[in-house]
């Protein structure tokens, strides 16, 4: 791990502690069209595909138009409705600055949408750390591939070369597809096991655990 050049983030629920807002504002989306409640589990479990994948995992059945209204006011409450925003993950400000400042290159591969990840860019003050993003109304949906490769090419990095750090197992598949290592963090949506599944190079429990690692193992400056 040595030779890491690229450090590639998953945003929710690796780097912003997301899930209580994007469960609120897809709940508020369900209510706003009378449509079928779905479990706190089966919304979690959605989080960190693109919207149009998690919309047809919820509701299979459901017609394009509908699919449509509902990724309207799911976009809606996002990004115009008044409430208090999601935070970082205590420690990840530091450990990104920190991580930029030792001459990786850094960038973001996320579910969100472009205007929703520029949103919390902005709120946070990360925008100007990460080297390149993608999302998924960009590309195709994790855990396809597609993220990563453009990531890469437009870095110059080779696959073995990069690391994916990710909560779901979308982002682990997402990583094994395109021939990158992977790093699992414990403390987002899904549970140790099902990471565990999708062999990563480790699953560690939090952000101070993830900054441990990445200093010892891919020889990032302290």
């Amino acid at each position: 791990m040595n030779n890491t050049q690229l450090i590639i983030f998953d945003w929710d629920g690796t780097l912003m502690d997301s899930e209580g807002e994007i469960l609120t504002c897809m709940r508020a989306a369900i209510e706003d069209l009378q449509l079928e409640p779905r479990t706190d589990n089966e919304l979690k479990n959605i989080i960190g595909l693109g919207l149009q994948e998690a919309l047809r995992t919820l509701y299979p059945q459901g017609s394009n138009a509908e699919l449509l209204q509902l990724t309207a006011r799911y976009r809606y409450h996002f990004l115009e409705s008044p409430r208090q925003p999601s935070e970082l993950f205590a420690g990840a400000r530091t450990m990104v600055e920190e991580l930029h400042k030792a001459g990786h290159f850094l960038a973001v591969a996320t579910g969100k949408g472009r205007n929703g990840l520029n949103k919390v860019l902005e709120q946070t003050g990360l925008d100007d750390y990460f080297h390149t993003t993608r999302c998924a109304d960009e590309c195709h949906s994790k855990p396809h591939p597609q993220m990563l490769h453009e990531i890469m090419d437009y870095l110059g990095v080779e696959a073995d070369r990069a690391l994916m750090i990710g909560d779901t197992e979308y982002d682990l598949l997402m990583a094994s597809n395109a021939g990158v290592k992977s790093l699992a963090v414990t403390y987002g949506v899904h549970e140790r096991q099902r990471l565990l599944d999708c062999q990563p190079l480790e699953c560690v429990d939090s952000i101070k655990q993830l900054h441990g690692w990445l200093k010892e193992k891919a020889n990032l400056a302290a």
